[in-house]
């Protein structure tokens, strides 16, 4: 029997993303940022933005990454998502994303460039529905993925989020 999360798989034609969860490219604009015009060190030229759709189960998490561009998480459907967020200076931050905005969700939450993040469906036996949009455009050699010892390395004090949100 196909389950809703199947289901949703198979309607946005979703496939296996790298730090866990599925996803589908949406959105890619035409229109291209040069590489001299870019502050942070990018190789080649990016694209101006980027979108997906990321589904993420209870069974499963994103793990702990991080690209150099500004990432804008958007809900819509499912469980709330608790997102982590560690700064380039350590701090560890959580922020809930979801439509009940009476208990404090927000349906929208900015992850700076440069900071690590991942997240995780609060709701047992459920999924979480989020777009992400990347500006400049999102590229895979921008995109960071540590171990579990390389994280805590750079952030001891954050070792019990880190040894949840790495694959092992």
């Amino acid at each position: 029997m196909e389950t809703k999360i199947d289901k949703i798989i198979k309607e946005l034609k979703l496939e296996s993303h790298p730090e866990g969860g599925y996803f589908r490219e949406t959105y890619r604009s035409e229109g291209k940022i040069n590489n001299n015009s870019l502050e942070k060190n990018y190789t080649g030229n990016r694209n101006y933005s980027t979108c997906i759709y990321f589904l993420l189960t209870s069974d499963n998490f994103s793990a702990l990454h991080r690209i150099k561009q500004d990432e804008i998480w958007h809900f819509y459907d499912g469980s709330p998502i608790k997102l982590h967020t560690i700064s380039e200076s350590g701090v560890h931050e959580t922020h809930i994303i979801g439509n009940n905005l009476s208990k404090g969700e927000i349906p929208q939450f900015v992850v700076s460039g440069g900071y690590w993040f991942g997240a995780e469906v609060i709701e047992q036996n459920s999924y979480s529905l989020v777009g992400c949009t990347v500006s400049p455009g999102f590229s895979f050699e921008d995109f960071e993925l540590k171990s579990e010892k390389e994280l805590t390395s750079l952030f001891p004090n954050q070792k019990e989020v880190i040894s949840r949100l790495t694959h092992h």
